[in-house]
């Protein structure tokens, strides 16, 4: 892969004056993983902080998602990657993998500008939804996720592949009973508004 690639600028997100949210460049994969350990402290005071030692998404996976476009990151005015969102493709949904900004850039509308990147990207692809898994009562998960427009999807309504994303958690040692799958109907808001 070459180090230098040609950027969409159609899903380039501009937001504060220090920084901007476009798609990931091939060298800027293996960065993620550092990043996403990094906003793992976050979890230090919270009855999850077994989640600061967790094994980063393979960068097998980011790789696959790159290639079918579905990496963004927040970057700074020196071009430094602060932030980042990963999605794929569950049951006709666009499903957030990942998402994750450096703690110290935090605070800054970094998250919510990656999520606007995520919907206008799939609401141009032909998503109608962009659904998550995420914990209910943190304020930067189901809160946050509330105030972009995400609502909870009862249990009984999980189609077969966010099943098998629960079996996953669970197997993972999350408690299920703490999380919750979002759905967010991108007919329903205007992105440019999030």
């Amino acid at each position: 892969m070459p180090l230098t690639e040609n950027i969409d600028r159609s899903f380039m997100t501009v937001f504060e004056s220090n920084y901007r949210v476009r798609p990931a460049r091939f060298e800027e994969l293996p960065l993620l993983s550092r990043i996403e350990n990094s906003a793992a402290v976050l979890f230090l005071d919270t009855p999850y902080a077994f989640l600061v030692n967790d094994e980063p998404l393979s960068l097998d996976f980011v790789r696959q998602q790159y290639q079918a476009k579905r990496v963004w990151v927040a970057v700074d005015c020196h071009e430094i990657v602060v932030g980042y969102a990963i999605a794929r493709e569950v049951d006709e949904t666009l499903y957030l993998q990942q998402i994750d900004v450096e703690p110290e850039h935090g605070r800054r509308g970094i998250g919510s500008a990656l999520i606007k990147t995520v919907c206008n990207w799939a609401k141009q692809q032909g998503y109608s939804i962009v659904s998550l898994s995420t914990f209910r009562d943190l304020p930067w998960n189901a809160p946050f996720y509330s105030k972009m427009g995400f609502c909870p999807v009862d249990e009984a309504e999980l189609t077969t592949g966010f099943q098998q994303i629960r079996l996953k958690e669970s197997e993972a040692g999350l408690p299920i009973s703490d999380r919750v799958i979002m759905y967010c109907q991108l007919a329903r808001i205007n992105c440019l508004d999030l």
